[in-house]
């Protein structure tokens, strides 16, 4: 055996010890941050009442104490939820930033966000709810529009260009955004009655997050997330250029289109449970690029651990800094993505002004 081939064995072998630390400590913080947002709160609690409201998930202790179902009924299910909505939004941003070559795009790029926040915001206005569903009815609004929306804008771009071209369905989700934004609006102005709480909804928030919703984003981040993560090679190879993937082996249009559906998914069922929450798509993969390069293979895992860290660390802020009032998500997630925006572009000018 020469001396290269025993040397890239190993280079192999670091690589996948690698990968395993990376996990386990991934897991880890995540761990952590969930107990923490799981034991702070507007209302101090104990880590024997953290400890009651868990057993009770698994029917092991009956839920008596106020403190037990404080735990039971509203912390644990919105910090599950806020960790599946950050997984969701993170890994959709991270793969329209990888398949569209542009890192400012994000899951509202489609369009499919704007068109799930109409849907919601009619089911809020018509007062609809689902008697036959788990969901709340603007789950069930948010996510058949995102679906109409998906189908509106594929359809439209195959019938222009006979395939899907990049940019045209970036126009298209463009379009689509201003028009449901439009017709959003005009909604807004004719209900009164409901404006604050249709407001507060398209800002983003958790309140009032289930166990259904939970199971809804698992389900999501299962299906739409895995198809994202099996194409992360590919991803890798659309960085190249598509042409450079086509000659790959890569079968560039059917891909495409599986990586738009995957993030039009997740972008759906996490603005249909949360709100429109802006920037997190932007932000943490961004943030997960400048620690561990750009190579795709790598950075989908971590930013999966990022996304829910984040996300879960933000629903805190939002539930903890006015208590006992509440901050709208969006709100906190629009400033720090404006911050990292503008240093962002200070840095790049620093760097082109040294050049």
């Amino acid at each position: 055996m020469t001396l290269t081939v025993k040397l890239a064995q190993r280079l192999r072998l670091m690589e996948c010890v690698m990968k395993r630390l990376a996990f386990v400590w991934g897991f880890l913080l995540t761990f952590l941050v969930f107990s923490f947002c799981l034991y702070y709160g507007s209302v101090d609690l104990s880590l024997n009442d953290v400890w009651h409201g868990l057993q009770a998930v698994w029917h092991q202790a009956p839920i008596t104490s106020t403190p037990a179902q404080i735990i039971y009924h509203i912390r644990l299910p919105r910090v599950l939820a806020a960790s599946q909505v950050g997984i969701s939004l993170a890994l959709a941003g991270a793969t329209m930033q990888a398949l569209l070559r542009n890192p400012l795009a994000d899951g509202s790029t489609l369009g499919i966000s704007s068109a799930a926040s109409l849907g919601a915001v009619l089911t809020i206005i018509i007062g609809f709810q689902s008697k036959n569903l788990p969901w709340r009815g603007t789950v069930i609004g948010a996510i058949l529009f995102a679906l109409l929306g998906f189908i509106l804008i594929f359809t439209l771009a195959y019938r222009r260009d006979r395939r899907i071209n990049n940019l045209t369905v970036i126009l298209l989700g463009l379009i689509l955004s201003m028009l449901t934004s439009s017709i959003m609006s005009l909604l807004m102005a004719f209900s009164q009655e409901k404006l604050e709480r249709i407001v507060f909804w398209t800002m983003g928030s958790l309140s009032g997050s289930s166990y259904h919703d939970v199971a809804l984003l698992c389900l999501a981040n299962l299906v739409f997330g895995g198809i994202a993560m099996s194409k992360r090679r590919e991803l890798d190879a659309f960085a190249l250029g598509e042409e450079q993937a086509y000659h790959l082996g890569i079968d560039t249009e059917r891909t495409r289109w599986l990586l738009f559906f995957s993030a039009s998914g997740l972008i759906g069922c996490a603005v249909a449970v949360s709100g429109n929450i802006a920037f997190v798509g932007l932000i943490v993969p961004h943030a997960c690029r400048i620690i561990i390069g750009p190579r795709n293979q790598r950075l989908l895992p971590v930013v999966i651990f990022a996304g829910a860290n984040f996300l879960m660390l933000v629903d805190l802020l939002a539930r903890t800094l006015i208590s006992p009032r509440e901050l709208p998500i969006g709100v906190i997630t629009s400033i720090i993505g404006a911050l990292l925006l503008g240093y962002l572009f200070l840095q790049r000018g620093a760097s082109h002004a040294k050049s």
